[in-house]
C-alpha cells in the first residue's frame, strides 16, 4: 500500500506540474481541442476517445463504489471531468480511510461481506 500511495503522490505532483505549464502556455481552452481532435479522426483523436472511455469508467466506478448516492453522483461527475487530478487524490484519501484495506478501497466499505 505504501508503494501505491507514493505512486499516487507522484501522479498528483506530475499532472499538476504539467497542467500548470500547459495552462500558462495555452490557457484553459481544453474542450474544443479535446473534442476537435476526436472529430479529426487522427491519432490524437483516437487517444482522446480512448481516454474518454477510461474517464467514463472511472466515473462509473466512483459512483458505484458510493452506491450511486447523491455524493457518489457528484463524485462521478468530478471524476469524469477531473481525470487523474481527481482520481489520484480520491484514492489516496480513501486508502487512509479504509486503513489500507484494498478490498474496502475497491468495493467500498458498505459492500464488504464478512
Amino acid at each position: 500500500m505504501k508503494a501505491f500511495r507514493i505512486l499516487l503522490v507522484i501522479m498528483i505532483m506530475w499532472i499538476l506540474g504539467i497542467t500548470g505549464v500547459v495552462v500558462i502556455n495555452h490557457g484553459w481552452n481544453l474542450i474544443p481541442i479535446f473534442f476537435g481532435d476526436m472529430l479529426s479522426f487522427t491519432w490524437p483523436g483516437q487517444f482522446n476517445a480512448d481516454f474518454m472511455c477510461f474517464l467514463l469508467l472511472s466515473g462509473l466506478w466512483v459512483a458505484w463504489r458510493n452506491q450511486f448516492s447523491p455524493v457518489g453522483l457528484i463524485l462521478m461527475t468530478i471524476a469524469i471531468f477531473g481525470g487523474i487530478m481527481f482520481l489520484a487524490p480520491y484514492l489516496l484519501i480513501v486508502s487512509y480511510q479504509v486503513d489500507g484495506d484494498i478490498k474496502k478501497l475497491l468495493i467500498g466499505p458498505a459492500r464488504e461481506t464478512v
